[in-house]
């Protein structure tokens, strides 16, 4: 049986329905440095610590083992950010995924269980910057072997950054509502070998180049961007993942994932192509659709602020 992707659609679409309707109000505090809006990006990871709720759903045909059938990969991520003391909380990211291959069937099951302690330590308004730093951990053996969960965890700390490019001279003007956002961290298998094939140690270096046309319209200039343009944010990611160890020393893998982000008052929605670079992470353009909840901003009294104020 081939997976429900199109009910999954069909939930998305419901949800960004949803988010559209909700009251177009710029963002009040989430990812913000300044007059900057850092949005939720795809593949990589936020530079910022604050309480959000994300629904992530990611399609694409990867290679198969050892030149066998090409798998269809469909996920539905759920990930939940939530802040102890103001600038350090933890995030919990699960998803459920949907292996299909032609003539073999689907296989399916829960990914394993990552989380992550995050620490914002840097905010600059005037420089709009964020710093953050986080150790994250893949936990093995809390999701199914059967879609690729292994059995041992990944430890990875890692550093994360946004930069808005506002303070270029008046100028420079037009190139203001550029931003870019990143991480950079190696990830550390618990366990050298499984059934003797090596599991590497890998270094993730991820970036994201961002033009904000809300940037463009409220800071820069009102240029006549009508909804729901004056609310957009076209991005480009470039994830990409090196083995450090000496058999596959240098070996890169990523991907460039063009996309767009929509952001309301209490919802941000995005939507992004996925196309390899080279073969490894795929053989087709793959696809992701974001539906993200900015707890802070609807629930600032009760569950969208710190524990520990």
């Amino acid at each position: 049986m081939t997976p429900p992707i199109g009910r999954l659609y069909r939930v998305l679409y419901l949800g960004i329905c949803v988010g559209l309707a909700a009251i177009p109000e710029p963002a009040a505090a989430h990812g913000v440095a300044g007059q900057r809006f850092f949005p939720t990006t795809f593949a990589v990871d936020d530079p910022f610590m604050n309480d959000e709720l994300s629904l992530l759903l990611h399609s694409i045909e990867m290679s198969g083992e050892g030149g066998g059938p090409r798998v269809r990969t469909t996920s539905l991520g759920l990930g939940f950010s939530k802040r102890i003391l103001p600038g350090f909380g933890i995030e919990l990211d699960e998803e459920y995924l949907w292996l299909h291959s032609a003539g073999d069937g689907t296989e399916s099951g829960f990914g394993n269980l990552a989380v992550t302690l995050k620490y914002q330590f840097f905010t600059s308004a005037v420089h709009e910057t964020i710093l953050s730093f986080g150790v994250s951990g893949d936990i093995g053996g809390t999701g199914s072997s059967k879609v690729g969960a292994e059995s041992f965890s990944t430890i990875s700390p890692t550093f994360f950054f946004g930069k808005g490019l506002g303070d270029l001279p008046s100028s420079m003007a037009f190139l203001r509502p550029l931003a870019v956002t990143g991480v950079v961290g190696p990830n550390f298998p618990t366990r050298a070998t499984t059934r003797g094939v090596e599991n590497p140690t890998t270094l993730t270096w991820a970036f994201t180049v961002q033009y904000s046309l809300m940037y463009l319209q409220s800071a820069v200039k009102d240029v006549g961007l009508g909804a729901p343009f004056n609310r957009m944010v076209a991005l480009v990611e470039l994830p990409l993942q090196t083995c450090l160890d000496a058999d596959c020393g240098g070996q890169t893998t990523w991907t460039v994932n063009p996309g767009v982000a929509w952001i309301g008052k209490h919802v941000e929605l995005g939507a992004a192509a996925e196309i390899p670079v080279n073969p490894q992470p795929g053989t087709g353009i793959g696809v992701f659709v974001l539906l993200h909840v900015f707890l802070d901003d609807l629930f600032p009294g009760s569950i969208g602020r710190p524990i520990f104020q």
